[in-house]
């Protein structure tokens, strides 16, 4: 019997995607002490965690939705505006521009490779 690879929703777009394609986000604390949600790519923090695709649309999906607070079950302490969601959004936006930089490249090496053969 062949063991089934871990599954988990997207709580941006509620897809449901192996866990390995998706970055785990817990509470934590931003600069100020205050609760945020923070990225957890070694899956490793302590308490709840939600999954999320690494991508700007999913992301912005979940700040409008409110679902990382549904999903930690947590209110964000009083804080104002609730959870602080800033690091995720950057920890997204950083994987978004290295995933457009390994693209470019790979582009760039299949054109040199098309044009060298000529």
């Amino acid at each position: 019997m062949v063991a089934s690879e871990p599954v988990r929703t997207c709580v941006g777009c509620r897809a449901r995607a192996a866990k390995r394609e998706l970055v785990r986000v817990t509470v934590g604390s931003d600069a100020h002490g205050h609760a945020a949600v923070v990225p957890d790519p070694q899956g490793t923090a302590p308490g709840r965690g939600a999954h999320l695709h690494p991508t700007t649309e999913c992301y912005e999906l979940a700040v409008r939705r409110k679902a990382f607070g549904r999903a930690l079950r947590h209110d964000g302490g009083g804080a104002p505006g609730g959870l602080d969601t800033a690091a995720v959004g950057e920890y997204v936006a950083a994987r978004a521009r290295e995933h457009e930089h390994r693209e470019a490249a790979m582009t760039e090496d299949r054109e040199e490779g098309w044009s060298s053969s000529s």
